[in-house]
């Protein structure tokens, strides 16, 4: 494969409130780097790590989302295809290829350019590119929704990320749903 590669992948398409997060990674092949993983299989702290990492040692890196609204208008795929489009087109290099985590591609046609691309279900934890673009993704959706804590205190958001756990739905029960809410998600329709 010649030409530049970029790995994308997404954060945040379960969870019942916060956006949907996708970014894209050029690596290095001069600067490779050690660890790289499905970011789900890491230690919050190491992918910290490694995400600096990542952001010093590749070619670039972009990150970008669709935010609930988006998400709420047209379907959480679609909201995926959009943050995976925004962060391709946010990489301040053209790749000439893309490889995405999972079984779809988004529209790949820039302007006057159409990217390859491939899709490779559990990239995430095979390709390095995709591992890397998965804990840029990752670890960005964290600091968001920890942001959101602070100003959604009760939803407790920095302690579930949004993902439906026990102590989110009670919450949801308990106050009804807040702007960051998927209010297109059924345990959030539930709650309103």
């Amino acid at each position: 494969m010649d030409g530049l590669l970029a790995g994308v992948d997404e954060a945040g398409r379960g969870p019942l409130a916060g956006p949907v997060v996708a970014s894209a990674v050029v690596l290095n092949p001069n600067s490779p780097i050690d660890g790289l993983a499905d970011s789900k299989k890491l230690t919050a702290q190491c992918r910290d790590v490694l995400a600096m990492e990542i952001k010093k040692c590749s070619l670039a890196w972009s990150v970008a989302w669709a935010d609930p609204a988006e998400i709420d208008a047209i379907n959480i795929l679609a909201a995926t295809m959009l943050a995976m489009r925004r962060a391709i087109l946010g990489l301040s290099v053209v790749p000439v290829t893309v490889q995405i985590d999972g079984n779809r591609l988004p529209d790949l046609r820039f302007d006057r350019t159409t990217i390859v691309g491939e899709a490779i279900i559990g990239g995430d934890g095979s390709v390095a590119a995709i591992s890397a673009a998965s804990i840029i993704a990752k670890t960005t959706r964290d600091r968001m929704m920890v942001e959101l804590d602070k100003i959604y205190p009760r939803y407790e958001f920095a302690r579930h990320k949004g993902y439906g756990t026990e102590i989110h739905r009670e919450k949801l029960r308990e106050f009804g749903p807040c702007r960051e809410h998927r209010q297109t998600f059924a345990p959030v329709r539930a709650a309103s």
